[in-house]
């Protein structure tokens, strides 16, 4: 039986999306200084304006909903799913007074996609865009690989129960140090570090490549921000291709790696267990799906003769690979040539690559290759089963961070979440064939907004159908938070109308 939420519920629940609105407001200082420095007044305001927007929402909010309450479950949930929505539509303000969108509707596309770190795009004019607004659109990545719960943990929000449940309705359940704020606390830290130097590396590597030196720090700066969050925004409309660069590609590929390993495997690295990267399920499990997946692929693209040698096929191949599976959704090919060029094994592979995606508790989207080893784990446990006397008591575990045992309600929840993955892809798919496109084309492209990758075929751009851009953005959205906390906020609105009082 369902009961209907009261006054106090909505007043808890309101007052920290509230915190949460006024941190996401406060970031805006950065694009926003960022366009007086480089003379872009009016992107300047358009920022000023968001900025204005998302602490008088915020701040009414909070006095509104005024309370001392700590969230509950179901509110930490419902908090998670709403500010994610919140962050959409502030974040889109900027996007669509820049004139770069034919509709909020896109910018809210954009936004959402940044936050996501999906990084499938509808911006107009990419290759001209203003310094502030490349600014804004990979900062977003950046804090939404982070999380936007994060965001409040670490600067706002004292460390209760209620915090742990919001930290978790944003599809992260993992705690990497005993204190919630503290883990938030840690995966900035090593966000940060890790952006000084991905930064300074990709620096370099575009200083000597001939691009001048401002430039190049821009460059390097946004690059990391999007491959370490393992978002697809880059500053021009060629992705990476757009660089030609041997040595750019090698560095975006090691960001890739890191930014799909879970924080606490981080934190494990950090405290020089070294031992962990060989003995943990998802690494293990990440490693032989790329390799297994890769191989498909390269028989598919051999089998077209699609590149002329190795390094092409390293380049062009494994690349596109690894990006999809670590959900960066990097491209060094045009979105047309996985139609005209990968065909149909080596499509599959990506596809497949998407679906799985990167780790748990990391900034990859996607099923999670800790689901996918648990699954087959408990597949053989089942086999092992069946083939031992009846009496035999049989029972499994895997390693990840700690010794963890497989109960059956854990592999039920895994299964349900591989499940509810699988049913969404589907979906996209069929809303992409009401829409006119091909099978082939229409499954990757869900995929792809499902996953949080950003790889496309070709489908994603300003003259989509708008129920489509619709599609993706609820694709997006259930992706990131892994479905729970949505299906909460589904919950609470049904409540709201037809519980019991």
């Amino acid at each position: 039986m369902l009961l209907r939420p009261r006054l106090d519920d909505f007043k808890v629940i309101g007052f920290h999306i509230g915190r949460l609105i006024v941190a996401l407001g406060l970031v805006m200082i950065i694009p926003l200084i960022t366009g007086i420095l480089f003379l872009e007044y009016a992107m300047a305001l358009n920022f000023g304006i968001a900025l204005f927007a998302g602490l008088a929402i915020g701040l009414v909010l909070q006095i509104i909903c005024s309370t001392r309450k700590d969230l509950n479950w179901m509110h930490g949930l419902v908090v998670a799913a709403t500010a994610w929505l919140a962050a959409m539509f502030i974040g889109a303000i900027p996007l669509y007074l820049s004139g770069q969108f034919g509709s909020f509707l896109d910018a809210c596309f954009d936004s959402m996609s940044g936050f996501a770190t999906t990084g499938l795009s509808i911006l107009q004019g990419k290759d001209h865009i203003s310094i502030s607004l490349n600014m804004w659109r990979h900062l977003m990545m950046f804090l939404g690989g982070q999380g936007i719960v994060v965001i409040g943990l670490t600067f706002l929000i004292k460390g209760t129960a209620g915090a742990y449940r919001m930290y978790v309705g944003e599809a992260r359940e993992e705690k990497v140090l005993p204190n919630v704020i503290q883990t938030a606390r840690f995966i900035w830290l090593i966000s940060i570090v890790y952006l000084v130097i991905g930064t300074f590396m990709l620096t370099v590597v575009a200083f000597f490549e001939g691009i001048p030196l401002l430039e190049s720090f821009l460059n390097g700066l946004w690059i990391f921000m999007a491959a370490f969050d393992t978002g697809g925004f880059t500053p021009y409309s060629q992705s990476i291709l757009y660089y030609h660069s041997f040595p750019f590609e090698l560095v975006t590929m090691a960001l890739m790696i890191l930014g799909t390993l879970n924080f606490g495997l981080h934190y494990a690295l950090w405290d020089r267990k070294w031992k962990e990267l060989r003995t943990n399920i998802e690494t293990k499990t990440l490693l032989f799906s790329v390799l297994i997946i890769f191989t498909l692929t390269a028989i598919g693209l051999t089998r077209m003769d699609t590149y002329p040698n190795w390094l092409a096929l390293f380049r062009k191949g494994f690349y596109q690979i690894l990006s999809a599976h670590s959900g960066t959704g990097y491209m060094t090919i045009y979105a047309q040539q996985f139609v005209f060029e990968w065909k149909t094994i080596a499509m599959f592979g990506a596809m497949l690559a998407m679906a799985i995606g990167g780790s748990a508790c990391s900034t990859a989207g996607g099923i999670k290759v800790l689901r996918v080893g648990i699954f087959i784990k408990a597949l053989f446990q089942d086999v092992k089963r069946v083939m031992s006397p009846g009496t035999a008591v049989i029972s499994a575990k895997f390693h990840h961070i700690k010794d963890i045992i497989m109960t059956e309600k854990f592999v039920r929840t895994t299964l349900l979440i591989i499940l509810a993955y699988l049913i969404t892809y589907f979906l996209g798919t069929v809303a992409g064939i009401i829409y006119g496109y091909p099978l082939e084309q229409a499954a990757f492209e869900s995929v792809s907004a499902a996953a949080n990758v950003g790889l496309s075929c070709g489908i994603t751009s300003p003259a989509m159908p708008a129920g489509l851009k619709v599609v993706f953005i609820l694709q997006m959205w259930l992706g990131r938070l892994e479905f729970m906390s949505i299906f909460a906020l589904i919950g609470f609105f049904i409540a709201t109308f037809r519980g019991k009082g």
